[in-house]
């Protein structure tokens, strides 16, 4: 399986490139020569299967080849080593748990699995890798876990200064080793431009063996589609099989993996795009205008995304039909004031703690039904991560019912240890070439 450009179907690199090399360097996005339909066998014992061996089917048939079974079975079983429940609210609402991974998100699934696809590509003697990622909250803390003490490896993390929650920089900040964490004094949108500027410059290309662990690498976004296929399997267990998914999207990897299921056989019936008031997919979805706009800091930070790479892909996945998006997808987008309040109706209604993404997420997917009554369609709203991350946003009677677990505890009084630097891009790259 080669992979394109999304700015150049011509430009088409092996697997392994596209890992090593991230982002093209006409900055498009790298996406599959095709879309591999999965097997009507698979389908029809897709309920009998686990998650790992799901997730070997499904990377089975996107690698095509790039990497021996054997070992592509063995990385995924490894990465993929902890559970992504269903869990039943009420008849036809579930929540999709996403945070029983190491750093109590959704981000480790493609973390640990391009780290380990990295691993097993490098070979003795050759150059070090240094990836480069930035990070609105929970990229960085999965990343950081999924590449601690990888031989070979250097992993540096951007996070915009005061922007993150304080478990979310303790998770960045206190690994030390092969990891290091540079504070900038800017945006999410900041810290994204400067990791795809490095990969544009030439001096730093020449002296650095550079990739990026942010979505915009495809190992992310592959490993990602594991868990909406495992969701729809424990619903084929409990009699139930059509579904519609509502995703917490900030940079929009998050439901474009959600898409590229689809595109791979999933018969979802449909999708929520769920925002905060960065709302520029859902303000697309109801106006057709696709316009960036500056990002604005809210309670659910890791969404904070003005210009979500990740649409590209999905324009490039339904670039023969682009209006087809606006059938497969409603976009729903909030502002803090109805975040919280859904973080309380939730406790309220089901005594269940949901962090304010994913409640976002809850409440999109109740509007959706209110406005799309069938009671043979299950609702399942995406929980990216653990309540605990965000223990600023609840009221004391919520936070009182989070379970916090152990490994957090084990961050309280680690050292932080970050480079403060601001967000233009030469202070950037001489840090880097300084640093070496």
């Amino acid at each position: 399986m080669n992979f394109y450009s999304t700015n150049n179907t011509a430009h088409q690199v092996e697997f392994k490139d596209a890992v090593f090399n991230s982002m093209p360097q006409d900055k498009g996005l790298y996406m599959p020569e095709h879309i591999p339909q999965l097997p009507y066998s698979f389908f029809n014992n897709l309920d009998q299967y686990t998650l790992p061996e799901i997730a070997f089917h499904v990377a089975k048939a996107m690698l095509d080849g790039a990497i021996p079974d054997e070992d592509l079975k063995a990385i995924v079983h490894d990465a993929i080593n902890f559970l992504a429940p269903v869990v039943k609210l009420e008849e036809q609402v579930y929540v999709l748990e996403l945070f029983h991974g190491p750093s109590l998100a959704f981000k480790d699934f493609g973390a640990r699995f391009m780290s380990r696809i990295m691993s097993w590509f490098l070979e003795d003697g050759e150059k070090q890798l240094d990836v480069l990622v930035a990070t609105s909250g929970d990229t960085g803390g999965a990343v950081a876990l999924g590449f601690l003490g990888v031989p070979n490896t250097r992993v540096t993390i951007l996070y915009p200064k005061g922007k993150v929650s304080d478990i979310q920089e303790q998770q960045l900040t206190t690994n030390g080793q092969n990891i290091r964490a540079l504070e900038i004094d800017g945006t999410f949108d900041d810290c994204q431009a400067l990791v795809k500027q490095a990969f544009t410059d030439k001096e730093l290309n020449e002296k650095f063996r550079l990739t990026s662990a942010n979505s915009i690498n495809i190992a992310r976004l592959i490993p990602q589609t594991f868990y909406y296929f495992n969701a729809y399997a424990q619903l084929l267990r409990q009699g139930k099989s059509k579904v519609v998914f509502s995703v917490p999207s900030g940079n929009f990897g998050n439901i474009g993996a959600g898409l590229l299921a689809w595109k791979m056989g999933l018969p979802v019936e449909h999708f929520i795009a769920a925002t905060n008031a960065n709302d520029t997919v859902p303000a697309f979805l109801k106006t057709g205008v696709y316009e960036p706009k500056p990002s604005v800091q809210t309670i659910s930070n890791a969404m904070d995304v003005g210009n979500p790479s990740n649409w590209a892909r999905i324009a490039d996945m339904f670039k023969d039909d682009l209006s087809a998006v606006g059938k497969l997808i409603d976009g729903y987008s909030y502002n803090d004031e109805e975040t919280q309040q859904a973080i309380q109706e939730v406790f309220d209604e089901y005594n269940y703690v949901v962090c304010p993404h994913t409640a976002i997420a809850w409440k999109a997917l109740k509007a959706w039904q209110v406005q799309n009554t069938s009671e043979d369609v299950t609702g399942v709203f995406l929980s990216t991560a653990h309540p605990c991350k965000f223990p600023d946003v609840f009221t004391d009677e919520v936070a009182a019912a989070i379970k916090v677990p152990a490994s957090v505890k084990e961050l309280e009084g680690k050292e932080k240890q970050a480079v403060a630097l601001g967000k233009d891009f030469e202070g950037f790259k001489e840090f880097l070439l300084e640093n070496n």
